[in-house]
């Protein structure tokens, strides 16, 4: 997923608000634009601990979306996968379990064991699944983040950056299924066996604050208290992440500022969804004349509450010759606010457009000199 530019909100830095004082690095998005709307220190590298669980449900997600995993497949659990400490699940090895289930475990529990065996299952290893994670975060723009494992255990050359961290949030948000989960305060599992596992979520603001359907906790002692939250009021959806925060309380305190400061200073407006529909491209020498071009990303912009803003879209299109692959870009859509350009969206062929062979070809020009006579 891009990362969308958006310079119509001035982004508030360190020392400009008195919010996230004893974190050690922070980030405001919006999830919408990617918009930052606050920073301190959001460049900085650090342990994340188990915020590293973003990226590994990313990865799931993405597969299933793929169909290359299905919510009832068994995930088997090796001997490495159940010898995982930290926060598990206590698989056993042998022991098999529903995608769902891994999946319940991960986001509420941050289970260790299941991450892994999850990575075993996808990529035959968890260092292969490693290597698809740090390929995943360079194709996000995540220039600040290095993983050495898939669940946030202490290891060397294993760190990111609040920024980094807000762009894996939002990129995991792109699939709504996930909040399912990462929403839940408890739950069990095995429930009706002779091992059942009560759930308890690790962040505790899914239930404290109005709002919140996720995402991610951290603690190790390198890393300190960490959390990736997200919270949606009346359409905004905004992505606030701190790192290295002295206590969990603070943690959860200044979270929860953050999010009371964005929904009191900003509002979202989106104009188009993903995947709509905005206009239609030139094919050259296709079986179609044009192909629907459809937005790759949520189009919208982020503007100060009391402030009134007039907006505009501006769509370009680029004639693209046959064949054409479903998903390839085909154009830009820019967004102007108070007549600053604010954001630019890849615009994607909806459609796969094949090529005309050599008698469709001829049909077609046939067509075209009859019709421009009638005109004539």
């Amino acid at each position: 997923m891009p990362v969308i530019s958006n310079t119509g909100v001035k982004t508030t830095t360190e020392g400009s608000v008195e919010i996230a004082k004893e974190a050690r690095s922070a980030v405001i998005m919006d999830a919408a634009t990617g918009k930052v709307l606050y920073s301190k220190d959001a460049a900085e590298e650090l342990p994340m601990a188990s915020i590293t669980k973003i990226m590994t449900m990313l990865l799931t997600m993405e597969a299933i979306d793929e169909g290359r995993l299905k919510w009832t497949d068994q995930i088997k659990t090796s001997e490495h996968a159940a010898s995982m400490g930290g926060s598990q699940i206590f698989l056993e090895p042998g022991e098999t379990m529903s995608v769902t289930d891994m999946l319940k475990g991960i986001a509420i529990a941050s289970a260790n064991d299941a991450c892994v065996a999850m990575a075993e299952h996808l990529d035959g290893s968890e260092e292969a699944f490693v290597t698809r994670m740090n390929k995943r975060a360079k194709e996000l723009g995540m220039n600040h983040t290095h993983f050495s494992n898939c669940n946030g255990l202490p290891a060397q050359s294993h760190y990111s950056s609040a920024h980094d961290i807000a762009i894996m949030s939002r990129a995991l948000l792109v699939h709504p299924e996930i909040t399912r989960f990462t929403s839940v305060y408890s739950d069990y599992l095995r429930k009706n066996t002779d091992r059942p596992l009560w759930l308890v979520n690790t962040n505790k603001l899914v239930r404290f604050y109005d709002g919140v359907d996720g995402l991610k906790t951290g603690f190790t002692q390198e890393a300190k208290y960490c959390l990736s939250a997200t919270a949606k009021k009346e359409g905004f959806r905004v992505i606030a992440v701190v790192m290295g925060e002295p206590r969990p309380k603070v943690r959860n305190a200044e979270v929860t500022g953050m999010l009371n400061w964005a929904f009191s200073h900003y509002t979202s407006k989106l104009l188009y969804p993903k995947g709509h529909v905005v206009a239609k491209a030139k094919v050259i020498k296709g079986v179609k004349d044009n192909v629907a071009a459809i937005t790759a990303e949520p189009v919208g912009f982020v503007a100060e509450r009391g402030n009134k803003s007039t907006y505009k879209t501006e769509i370009t299109l680029n004639p693209v010759k046959a064949p054409v692959l479903k998903g390839v870009q085909v154009g830009e859509m820019k967004v102007f606010v108070n007549g600053d350009m604010v954001s630019r969206v890849p615009l994607l062929a909806r459609d796969e457009v094949k090529k005309t062979n050599v008698f469709q070809g001829f049909g077609k020009t046939i067509k075209k000199i009859v019709t421009f006579g009638k005109a004539e």
